[in-house]
């Protein structure tokens, strides 16, 4: 089916279709009904490729690494239900943890001349990034790093670390370990996720005066990078009575190396998640977890990216969201060794 069926169909011409396919001024609501009551009944769709041709695809392309993280579908979310009353599709690029492998997804995404980009947390060169966002409206959530050329989503990090800190002191912890993802200094983010939130924590430490407990173990994020994390640490002579990981779902792999050297929670680890994912919520697990508005997330990014690729903003905008912390059953008072 053709833009020129859709005409012949609705009694009108080819140009008058194409100005109501792209929404265009000027447009009369009668014309606008034929031609859309001449779509439906066609189901006519408008080829991308040529679409693209034009101008538009109409698609935004979202970069994440890892399915797996339950995080990641809050922001799809948030980003699904923003353009749901638009004319934009979203498709998702899982490329994993290799910076290079992500670099060629989001190439792959511009060669398909997606509209725009929304970029998870991006392991991939900051460089690149930026001659990416030079060309195509991008959003970038997570890292705190800006620059003139895209928009960025973050949590306060920081803050988020440091609730979790006072709350383990509160209730009396001192060996207090902080499990997050390592990144890579060869890739020129300096201010990542887990940059801040170790820098968070480390200052709320010292603010407890804790410093001198203070520890901080790297690993995936994902539950086989917790489960490693979790045998290491809980197997050491020193074991900490508390862990914060710095995602459900490295939590979650804690959780369960827990349970296989035979540890409850929280009599004798306390532990402690990021995201505040459904996941932490489920009655057999009721994790203690920081609650950083992932679908807002999503939706404030992609509401930002439609207003760059239409012409509406041309500057860079920044938007942080408040961490807040949601207690469950998995922190409880040390119990003494």
């Amino acid at each position: 089916m053709t833009i020129t069926d859709v005409a012949r169909h609705a009694g009108v011409s080819t140009a008058a279709v194409s100005k109501v396919l792209r929404n265009a001024y000027g447009v009369s609501e009668s014309m606008r009904e034929k031609v859309t009551a001449a779509i439906t009944e066609l189901d006519y769709r408008p080829h991308a490729a040529a679409r693209g041709m034009r101008g538009r695809t109409y698609t935004i392309g979202v970069l994440l690494d890892n399915v797996r993280n339950a995080f990641f579908a809050d922001i799809l979310d948030g980003i699904r239900d923003e353009l749901r009353q638009t004319e934009y599709t979203v498709l998702i690029g899982a490329a994993g943890f290799d910076p290079e492998d992500q670099a060629k997804t989001i190439r792959s995404m511009v060669d398909r001349q997606m509209d725009g980009l929304v970029l998870i947390a991006p392991g991939t060169a900051r460089a690149e990034v930026l001659a990416t966002a030079a060309t195509t409206p991008t959003a970038v959530i997570g890292h705190h790093d800006t620059d003139d050329t895209y928009d960025s989503v973050v949590d306060a990090d920081d803050t988020g670390a440091g609730l979790v800190v006072d709350h383990l002191a509160a209730l009396g912890h001192r060996d207090i370990a902080l499990v997050s993802a390592a990144g890579t200094k060869a890739n020129q983010w300096k201010r990542t996720p887990e940059v801040v939130l170790r820098d968070g924590y480390l200052k709320a430490m010292e603010r407890h005066g804790l410093t001198g407990h203070a520890r901080v173990h790297h690993t995936a994020y994902s539950d086989e990078g917790g489960f490693k994390a979790g045998m290491t640490l809980l197997t050491a002579a020193n074991r900490p009575t508390a862990v914060m990981a710095g995602a459900d779902v490295a939590a979650l792999g804690i959780f369960r190396a827990a349970h296989e050297l035979g540890l409850r929670i929280p009599e004798d680890l306390s532990l402690v998640g990021y995201n505040n994912t459904a996941l932490a919520a489920l009655a057999p697990v009721q994790l203690t977890s920081v609650d950083q508005a992932g679908y807002t997330m999503g939706s404030t990014a992609a509401r930002m990216l439609v207003e760059r690729v239409e012409g509406r903003r041309d500057r860079a905008m920044r938007t942080t969201m408040t961490p807040r912390l949601v207690v469950r059953a998995t922190t409880a008072a040390p119990r003494s060794r």
